[in-house]
């Protein structure tokens, strides 16, 4: 077991006690040390855990490029722009077609950090689903 995916043990027990949410995480294979959060409830909105250099980045993916209705477009992305701002601790943005929301720690964050961030970053993920639903298929 890596030191990062040790943390990210420690950061599951700590959401479970801290935020009650059952967290189960498993490592994915490749080239990039990869770890994939499941949050009991929303297994739906994984979230992906990598690092790199002094960061460590927590992306959960919502919705493809393709679901997007084509006469609501801009609207959707003037309100991903507005709502980056108030949104705590998550920001929006594209990888490869997906529309995502993200967060970023330091590679130093203490396990509690990384707990908060899963809690943070899982709720935010449900809101945006809430939130930007009259914009999608």
């Amino acid at each position: 077991m890596t030191e990062f995916q040790s943390r990210m043990e420690t950061a599951a027990r700590i959401a479970e006690a801290v935020y009650g949410l059952t967290v189960e995480w498993q490592p994915i294979p490749g080239e990039v040390e990869v770890v994939q959060a499941t949050l009991a409830g929303r297994e739906e909105l994984p979230i992906y855990l990598t690092h790199s250099g002094e960061q460590i980045i927590c992306i959960c993916y919502l919705w493809h490029d393709k679901e997007v209705l084509a006469e609501r477009r801009v609207a959707l992305l003037e309100a991903l722009l507005d709502l980056n701002i108030p949104m705590p601790l998550s920001s929006f943005a594209r990888v490869e077609g997906w529309f995502v929301v993200y967060g970023a720690l330091s590679r130093q964050s203490r396990a509690e950090e990384l707990a908060q961030e899963l809690a943070t970053l899982s709720e935010n993920a449900v809101d945006a689903l809430d939130a930007f639903a009259e914009y999608l298929k």
